[in-house]
């Protein structure tokens, strides 16, 4: 089993690349297999340290699960258990969320990634049980925990993580909601047991204040801005690190506060960015995201070009992944 220290450097959160057809309301088999391995297999190659898929952006909400079942295994077939791999299984329950873990566990997944069950907000108490009852009940299966509290509608405190830490397969968490202080106080008690990935631009500070390392969805677009951070954080080069973050920074385009504009470019607005950037063919969206406002669409062009001059300027190395 994968253990915190196994687990380090760019995650990057994959998109469930839909078929060309896939927009259909009427399509039941939209996973874009032949995409999704050739991408991934090629993220291996330029130097992603894991994966992880059906998060939010990765569009767990809009597949049915056949579907999901269809992208994990071609998703494991493609790894190849070169990175580690974590499966997004984030449900409206706990049975429902060990239903998928018991396919994922089969699968030859690493791990899952899964959030609290969001339809109602959890309280502390019960999130937290949540997730022990996950870890109990798939002791060999690592688990990364999916912290989003404005999706999830909880925050996970500091102080709950002193029962989280007692579960030995609990090893990581996706996160992005701390000042450095909580950070501080959530290093000393996760420290070496559970490694916390913050989002790409918080490298600097985070992880010289013992961030494991980062989160991407951006990485589609070319992950190799992501790479230069991480190998000048490795290098204690923090001037350096401090440098790239503040251009990726500069790079992400956000949407409008407080607005459902908003929440149409974080669930389609990054899709579209992917597939003008051309690392790879995310493909079109699913249902219900049909109708894309036109500020959505520009956003994402913009996007796009920001992201790719920002890879002209911290071009991939020529590297041949071990075990590719």
């Amino acid at each position: 089993m994968l253990t915190a220290k196994d687990v380090r450097g760019v995650v990057a959160m994959m998109p469930a690349f839909t078929t060309r057809d896939g927009d259909s309301v009427h399509n039941t088999e939209t996973i874009n297999t032949d995409e999704l391995k050739r991408a991934v297999d090629q993220m291996i190659r330029d130097g992603v340290d894991a994966l992880a898929t059906t998060g939010s952006f990765g569009e767990f909400h809009t597949l049915l699960w056949e579907e999901q079942k269809e992208l994990i295994e071609a998703t494991v077939g493609a790894v190849r258990r070169r990175v580690p791999l974590f499966i997004g299984c984030t449900s409206l329950n706990t049975r429902e969320a060990l239903m998928k873990m018991k396919f994922i566990a089969e699968s030859g997944a690493d791990g899952v990634l899964t959030g609290v069950p969001f339809y109602f907000p959890s309280t502390v108490d019960n999130a937290v049980e949540f997730y022990l009852d996950l870890a109990q009940a798939f002791p060999k299966l690592a688990i990364m925990i999916y912290h989003n509290p404005p999706l999830h509608h909880v925050t996970l405190p500091v102080e709950a993580f002193r029962r989280l830490v007692t579960r030995p397969n609990i090893i990581a968490m996706k996160d992005s909601h701390r000042d450095p202080m909580s950070f501080m106080k959530l290093m000393e008690i996760t420290g070496g047991k559970i490694g916390v990935f913050v989002f790409q631009a918080q490298l600097y500070p985070y992880l010289m204040l013992g961030a494991a390392g980062c989160w991407s969805i951006h990485a589609w677009m070319g992950p190799s801005p992501l790479f230069h951070a991480r190998d000048a954080g490795r290098a204690g080069d923090w001037q350096g690190l401090k440098k790239i973050c503040m251009e990726m920074a500069d790079a992400v385009v956000a949407g409008p506060s407080h607005s459902s504009a908003d929440l149409q470019w974080r669930e389609s607005g990054l899709k579209l960015a992917i597939n003008e950037a051309g690392y790879c063919y995310a493909g079109p969206l699913r249902p219900p995201f049909r109708v894309i406002p036109e500020e959505v669409k520009r956003r994402s062009e913009v996007q796009a070009q920001k992201w790719l001059a920002l890879c002209a300027a911290y071009p991939l190395e020529v590297r041949q992944a071990a075990g590719a």
